[in-house]
């Protein structure tokens, strides 16, 4: 397998909004991850619930990025929230259910990619640069919520070092990817 290309991430903000708003016209990532309403809607959540339980996780801080190929293009956003600890949550008849926790900080990631630089492994070069992103050198559990069907995502998480926790999908009808490494001494 090639090695993906090289990216650098930057603060997403109001003025790169512009820039990645666009994406989200394109069918499959509307699909997806949800209209072009969506990346303005993270401007409300950056920061909004820091200290908050969300889940069964206490949020610590968020982060969001717009990655850059070597030529200055955006080619990809990526970012979420890191928590206290990573834990299976779900809604049933009886209440919410959480199991499998294991010790954090744990990140959940969202990311798209430019649909004019897709199969470009750009994806996973965000996934990538995001994980080795010295705001989030704690962090021990990386999640990505995929749709089953969703399997370019699939793949761009593989190709970055990401496996199903369960195959099976949870309540929302995701299926975790996770990456795990070793705490820093």
């Amino acid at each position: 397998m090639m090695a993906p290309p090289r990216v650098t991430l930057t603060p997403f903000t109001e003025e790169l909004l512009a820039v990645v708003q666009p994406w989200f016209h394109h069918p499959e990532v509307a699909r997806w991850l949800g209209g072009p309403e969506w990346p303005a809607h993270q401007f409300t959540l950056l920061d909004s619930g820091i200290g908050e339980s969300f889940r069964g996780r206490q949020v610590l801080s968020t982060h969001s990025w717009v990655a850059f190929d070597t030529s200055g293009d955006a080619v990809a956003q990526v970012g979420g929230e890191v928590y206290d600890r990573w834990c299976r949550y779900a809604e049933t008849p009886a209440g919410s259910v959480i199991d499998a926790i294991e010790p954090g900080p744990a990140m959940g990631l969202a990311y798209v990619v430019d649909p004019r630089r897709w199969r470009q492994g750009f994806g996973t070069a965000a996934l990538l640069a995001a994980i080795h992103a010295p705001e989030v050198a704690d962090v021990v559990v990386f999640a990505a919520g995929i749709e089953p069907d969703n399997v370019p995502s699939a793949r761009c998480a593989a190709a970055a070092g990401f496996t199903p926790d369960i195959a099976a999908p949870d309540w929302e009808g995701m299926v975790y990817h996770i990456r795990r490494r070793e705490p820093r001494r």
